[in-house]
């Protein structure tokens, strides 16, 4: 089997391992007769996979019990509509920092609802870093300050979460969810978009301190109100099934590779093999992120001249590499290595990336 050496930034790849496991009972779960796709989302069948799920996340990333584990749909971009409508009330302000297009996206959606303020912004640069403590400028009545914790597109990471006294801080880490392990309880809410480290797309998982809900005002549509999913367990609606029984295959394969502190050891590796190759190339390859933001999660580069960025992805190609054009909004190129990317992956881009350099500098 030929498989690609896949650096999409999503919906991004998955672990060889579960893919066989999925494929293994396709047709057959577990001796039901019937696929995942076909169970009843009320059976006892189903229930133990939506149910281990919760367990295995809460088990890998530590949450402590006084946190809520959902299962959503509609991606982690409805969040940011939900999160000011539960939470913003209307003595309030939703401070927000800025680091990338999906924070920017966020306070949008937080305007429609109430009042926003930019924390802090590094816009004026290029979104080329993450901004520091000292930075912030906090509104006195803030609801929430929300952060994003990698930035896909520009390849920025908080290299260190923050912690603020006496504020509700919450993060999409849709791009980092897993990949290292953090502390959770800095957090009022971490929300994430499957499709990038837990699985295929369609699921967003959320982890809502409890405490919370007690802000939650009583006229928010039933389908965007938090209470709905956790009194229900997720199950108000038809759950997205497949993807939730995709995820707790990618979180058993995380914990039989010895969990986040393992996976995170492997992408450091990963990450310094192309960050190497960039440094090394006496300024061929020019890295987007300054020292300090650089992201683990998604390499974002330049080469001298469109002509060349061009022959680099056409190379590229012809070797079998797979998602590395930068987004349309900054160009350039982007390699996303998440968590389920191989290091050889990583290995081999960092060895084309010498041999191109070698051969054009």
């Amino acid at each position: 089997m030929n498989r690609a050496f896949n650096f999409n930034a999503g919906p991004s790849a998955l672990p060889i391992e579960v893919l066989e496991k999925a494929q293994e009972e396709l047709l057959d779960f577990k001796g039901s007769g019937m696929s995942v796709m076909e169970l009843s989302h009320r059976s006892k069948e189903y229930d133990a996979v939506h149910n281990e799920a919760e367990q295995l996340l809460r088990e890998l990333m530590q949450i402590p019990d006084n946190y809520d584990v959902l299962f959503l749909q509609g991606g982690a971009s409805t969040q940011f509509t939900m999160i000011p409508m539960n939470f913003l009330a209307e003595n309030q302000t939703a401070d927000y920092i800025l680091t990338g297009s999906w924070s920017e996206k966020a306070l949008q959606e937080a305007e429609k609802l109430g009042k926003a303020n930019i924390a802090a912004s590094t816009k004026n640069n290029g979104y080329n870093a993450i901004p520091s403590l000292d930075e912030l400028s906090l509104s006195n009545d803030s609801a929430y300050v929300h952060i994003t914790s990698n930035n896909t597109i520009y390849g920025t990471q908080w290299e260190e979460l923050p912690s603020l006294k006496n504020k509700d801080l919450i993060a999409d880490m849709s791009s980092d969810i897993l990949s290292r392990p953090i502390d959770v309880s800095k957090f009022a809410m971490i929300y994430a978009g499957a499709q990038k480290n837990l699985g295929p797309s369609g699921v967003t998982v959320v982890i809502l301190r409890n405490d919370m809900t007690k802000r939650i005002p009583n006229n928010i549509p039933t389908m965007l109100d938090y209470r709905t999913q956790i009194k229900k367990k997720s199950l108000y609606n038809t759950p997205p099934t497949f993807g939730i029984y995709m995820l707790s295959l990618v979180l058993n394969w995380m914990k039989e590779q010895g969990g986040v502190e393992q996976i995170a050891e492997r992408n450091d590796q990963k990450s310094e093999l192309i960050y190497n190759a960039i440094d090394e190339s006496n300024g061929f390859y020019k890295p987007h992120a300054k020292d300090g933001s650089r992201s683990k999660m998604n390499v974002t580069f330049t080469l001298p001249s469109d002509d060349l960025t061009q022959k680099f992805l056409n190379g590229a190609k012809e070797k079998g590499f797979v998602g590395l054009n930068g987004h349309r909004s900054i160009g350039g190129c982007r390699a996303s290595i998440y968590n389920a990317v191989p290091l050889e992956s990583c290995q081999a881009l960092h060895d084309y990336m010498t041999t191109f350099c070698k051969e054009f500098s």
